[in-house]
């Protein structure tokens, strides 16, 4: 008997399975103005940004999920993709929008991927220094092949 499954049957469930993004970037200076109006827009509203990192908590007292990032001379970006949940596909919407003004590249969406998953729904982009980011919104869970 496979006694894996009961064990998360029976764990008990954590509001927050991530804690924080920690990622590098080429030049500080344009990733804070990008993410200061990216990251705010989906939720991390608080800027504690100093001098070496740039750094968005979403709203609370203890304990809140976070997005960092500080200057690597030599970061270079690769296939790697952090993805944003929204609440809903006007949320994506209005998410893509804001990366629009914001000056995101290469830009895709906001679009339904039924391949992903049935009803997923998610704008996909690069940041200034090439790393690559998702808002999506998906109807139901994923579907592993």
């Amino acid at each position: 008997m496979d006694k894996s499954r009961d064990t998360v049957k029976n764990h008990r469930m954590s509001t927050r399975l991530f804690d924080h993004i920690d990622l590098r970037v080429r030049n500080r200076k344009a990733a804070q103005r990008f993410y200061a109006q990216i990251l705010p827009a989906i939720g991390f509203r608080v800027d504690k940004s100093g001098e070496r990192w740039g750094l968005f908590e979403a709203e609370g007292n203890i304990a809140v999920d976070f997005f960092g990032f500080t200057e690597e001379a030599d970061h270079q970006p690769n296939g790697n993709r952090i993805a944003f949940w929204a609440p809903s596909r006007e949320a994506v919407n209005k998410a893509a929008d804001v990366v629009r003004q914001a000056g995101g590249k290469n830009i895709e969406g906001p679009e339904l991927c039924v391949d992903y998953s049935p009803g997923y729904y998610a704008v996909f982009f690069e940041d200034p220094d090439g790393n690559k980011l998702e808002v999506c919104f998906r109807e139901s869970a994923t579907i592993a092949e």
